[in-house]
């Protein structure tokens, strides 16, 4: 579970109701279910148009992605390559078989399975690097879909207030609606703000990050492979993968193997 997810979307609407509630008025006035649907429903419409609907459904399972982190960790995973390097110098690449199974990675395991099976190191770095490349490409689509979304949403909370203005001067020869239609008017280009600014730029962006944190881990993975597919030694393996991680987390490594 990824906390600072949680905390900076608790904070953010957090500090919202907050000032809500301090302007006396209650959340009441700010609730209104008309711009609630040009909002959240025009922001999920222009998606739709935009991507296919097998994109948009499978986006859902890459925004899960802020919240959690499947990817393991590369100081475990340091660890992990040098134990299968050890045991494959020891007793042969058949022997991290009574291993496999306890690999919790999918990718690392079936990059470790395909060893075993005797593809050559240089054929299976390129097909664990062909498979890397889509997953790329899906969690781009995931961060496409959030940002169109970040992009709709004050878009139609622009149209929901001109809809409001509209309906509010077709009742000018009453000016006690004129104060409430406004307020209405505007509420819809709050929503379209708040839905922008609070979830989906921000998860947008750790979207990105998430995703070039994964792309790191996977290509150590990959480099990992192949260096026991080519014999390399444990120590070896340690700092080829090392090199991935920046200089003070490959110091920490680098100590701890001592």
């Amino acid at each position: 579970m990824d906390i600072a997810t949680i905390i900076g979307l608790i904070l953010g609407f957090g500090l919202i109701f907050a000032s809500i509630a301090m302007g006396g008025g209650g959340l009441s006035p700010f609730i209104d279910a008309p711009s609630m649907m040009i909002v959240f429903g025009g922001s999920i419409s222009a998606a739709l148009i935009n991507f296919p609907l097998k994109n948009v459904l499978g986006s859902f399972s890459v925004v899960l992605n802020c919240f959690f982190q499947k990817i393991p960790e590369p100081k475990a995973l340091i660890g992990e390559f040098k134990e299968l390097a050890q045991l494959a110098r020891k007793d042969g690449l058949l022997a991290l078989e009574q291993k496999s199974d306890s690999i919790e990675d999918d990718f690392m395991k079936r990059g470790i399975e395909s060893l075993i099976g005797g593809t050559p190191a240089d054929e299976l770095r390129e097909t664990m690097e062909t498979e890397l490349g889509c997953i790329d490409e899906r969690h781009s689509m995931g961060k496409k879909f959030v940002d169109a979304m970040g992009a709709a949403a004050p878009a139609f909370g622009m149209i929901g207030t001109l809809i409001g203005l509209v309906q509010m001067l077709q009742s000018l020869d009453d000016p006690s609606k004129i104060g409430g239609g406004m307020a209405v008017a505007l509420l819809t280009t709050l929503y379209g703000a708040v839905v922008a600014n609070v979830v989906c730029i921000p998860l947008a962006g750790k979207l990105e990050a998430r995703a070039k944190e994964e792309t790191v881990v996977r290509e150590m993975i990959i480099a990992g492979v192949a260096a026991i597919g080519g014999g390399a030694t444990p120590r070896a393996v340690e700092e080829q993968l090392a090199t991935f991680m920046a200089p003070k987390s490959r110091a920490d490594v680098g100590a701890e193997a001592a």
